[in-house]
């Protein structure tokens, strides 16, 4: 059975940091990730908001390309609904062939009807403009001409001169909402994100595990399910949540940016201002080494997870508040989380 592996979950969310600092700083960690066997590094893209300083992907993927050897990487995801699907193929097949075939292809239409809105795109419009997106996508990988008539696109004929190294295309990663869209992920054989109360996640990831085996497929080959947590880790629980508290108080800022500049509320993620709800709740998980495996073997067999994504870097957090968490994580917590994966309930 595949056991435990572990990723880092990155909003990129402004630190007050001058960006040159913040991007450097950003790499010098990322390339820690990869010392330390971190299987993968996903990105967030958001647009016009302190919550995502990295609104081109590609662009910040491409230094991650340069700046690591093993690690995988992409954003999860790429918002399909702002982008025309020919130019970010092609920049999708570029970042594949200057990893080596470690980059991950996460992708979605978009969760903000703000940043949506800033570029023109149609919120209302977003959900098909995505999936002709996505179809576009898909056929430029594996065409040498591609043709297309769709109620967003339309081509004839266009030359296709470049494809992705991993064939048909690099791994697909989607963050999925509801049960439902579990059936989608079976058949594309999808790496999957939940975020959310633990009896959803768990939900989530009985029914992949039920799809999974109904569709005839082994075990041993499942695709990663995952959840995602702020981690804090110190010497001590007071000093990691002393930290963790201010940290995430200016991520929470950044998180409600837009949704405040327009006097409403978000209904997906909900994130409470309150720090002492949300490290009781779990969704920040703060403490010494051994308060943090606890905590998080019990999320793990709670939720039915293969795959667990931390946030060593939000808010104002220093680079070596992160460097250190991510050192007591790796030599501490997470061999001790590499166990066989949990079977479905």
């Amino acid at each position: 059975m595949r056991g435990m592996k572990f990723g880092v979950f990155d909003h990129l969310d402004a630190s007050g940091e001058p960006l040159g600092a913040f991007y450097e700083n950003r790499l010098k960690l990322i390339e820690a990730y990869e010392r330390a066997g971190i299987h993968c590094y996903h990105t967030a893209e958001h647009h016009a908001t302190p919550l995502g300083m990295s609104p081109s992907p590609s662009v910040f993927h491409s230094a991650v390309a340069q700046r690591t050897k093993t690690m995988l990487f992409g954003p999860l995801v790429y918002t399909l609904a702002l982008y025309h699907p020919l130019r970010l193929a092609e920049e999708i097949c570029m970042l594949d062939h200057m990893s080596g075939g470690r980059f991950q292809l996460g992708v979605g239409r978009g969760i903000s009807p703000y940043e949506l809105g800033y570029y023109g795109a149609d919120p209302a419009e977003a959900g098909p403009r995505y999936v002709e997106a996505y179809q576009v996508i898909m056929q430029a990988f594996g065409a040498q001409t591609l043709t297309h008539s769709g109620r967003f696109f339309d081509f004839r004929d266009v030359p296709v001169m470049m494809h992705p190294l991993q064939r048909p295309h690099p791994p697909l990663w989607y963050g999925v909402g509801n049960a439902d869209g579990v059936v989608w992920c079976v058949q594309n054989r999808v790496n999957a994100v939940v975020n959310g109360p633990l009896a959803r996640v768990r939900e989530i990831t009985d029914r992949y595990r039920a799809e999974w085996a109904q569709a005839g497929h082994a075990a041993h080959d499942m695709p990663l399910m995952g959840t995602s947590r702020h981690l804090v880790i110190a010497e001590t629980d007071g000093r990691a949540v002393d930290i963790a508290r201010r940290a995430y108080a200016r991520w929470w800022a950044s998180f409600m940016y837009l949704w405040k500049k327009h006097g409403t509320q978000p209904q997906f993620a909900a994130f409470p201002e309150d720090f002492d709800v949300v490290h009781k709740a779990g969704l920040v998980i703060a403490g010494s080494p051994a308060t943090v495996r606890d905590a998080l073997a019990a999320q793990i067999a709670q939720s039915g997870v293969n795959y667990l994504l931390a946030r060593f870097a939000f808010g104002d957090l220093r680079l070596d508040e992160s460097l250190r968490s991510l050192e007591l994580f790796a030599r501490e917590v997470m061999p001790a989380l590499q166990t066989p994966e949990p079977a479905a309930a």
